[in-house]
């Protein structure tokens, strides 16, 4: 989340998309970029969840955050890279954005702002 933040994203973790999958990270540029980034902590993590091809059709740029200690090869070369701890990350590996459409932006966009400002009011409001 630092490192999208430090690339002038706004963050939401866990974010619901219409389909009832839930993003690990979430991000929305002042552009109205969209970037998910799906967290593997393991060679298993990975193998067992293969739903990630679907986030594809939400977002214009997909990447996978994996530790230090996880083997990079195993990123299939289609999604980007990021390498992270608990300090910071590193992006490895950039892939080209494929542009959501846009009644689909908007949709998301809409989404993403309505949860942002739910979760902020649950903070002050539990």
């Amino acid at each position: 989340c630092r490192l999208l933040r430090q690339h002038g994203y706004a963050v939401l973790t866990e974010f619901t998309l219409a389909t009832g999958r839930r993003a690990d990270v979430f991000a929305v540029k002042d552009d109205g970029s969209v970037w998910i980034v799906e967290i593997k902590s393991s060679l298993e993590d990975f193998r067992a969840d293969q739903k990630w091809r679907e986030y594809r059709d939400y977002c214009d740029r997909f990447s996978f955050a994996i530790p230090l200690t996880m083997d990079q090869l195993i990123i299939p070369a289609e999604a980007g890279l990021i390498v992270a701890d608990q300090y910071g990350a590193e992006i490895i590996r950039h892939v080209d954005d494929h542009p959501l459409h846009a009644s689909r932006r908007k949709a998301v966009t809409l989404a993403f702002g309505r949860t942002a400002a739910q979760r902020l009011h649950t903070l002050y409001d539990p």
